[in-house]
């Protein structure tokens, strides 16, 4: 899953570069007076804060998201997707010497094991998104 974390990389990228920008107000932009077909400086906003308000926007739901996937991995050996019910699996597979099934299964669960970490991580880190965002005043209600 490169390509999320590569995401999630660029997203808190875009939010620091937010955090930096907002920071940035200058003096001489603040006593400009705006032109009567200009927008005025409250109004408009940089790309980076409407990435930033975006990122803040969907961080309840991928916490959802996460949330759910970390249930599931969880789960009793009847829900499908579970950590347990590939154990069973991969037990049924080596009692009955299927010695290549058992092998595949077993990759398998290593991935999905190693998966829970990931996403308890991505789940910390999007903890500390919600935090900056709330801060910031960029909750997903506005």
């Amino acid at each position: 899953m490169p390509t999320r974390r590569a995401t999630l990389t660029s997203a808190f990228a875009g939010i620091a570069l937010t955090g930096a920008l907002i920071g940035a107000g200058t003096p001489a932009s603040a006593a400009a007076a705006p032109s009567a077909g200009a927008p005025s400086a409250a109004t408009t906003k940089t790309p980076a804060q409407r990435e930033a308000k975006a990122v803040c926007a969907r961080a309840p739901k991928v916490d959802a998201r996460i949330t759910r996937a970390l249930a599931r991995l969880h789960g009793p050996a009847t829900e499908r997707g579970s950590i347990a019910r590939l154990q069973k699996r991969v037990d049924i597979a080596k009692a009955a010497g299927n010695t290549a099934v058992e092998t595949y299964l077993n990759d398998r669960l290593t991935a999905r094991q190693s998966m829970v970490g990931t996403l308890t991580t991505r789940q910390s880190d999007l903890k500390g998104v919600e935090t900056w965002c709330s801060a910031n005043g960029l909750g997903g209600a506005e």
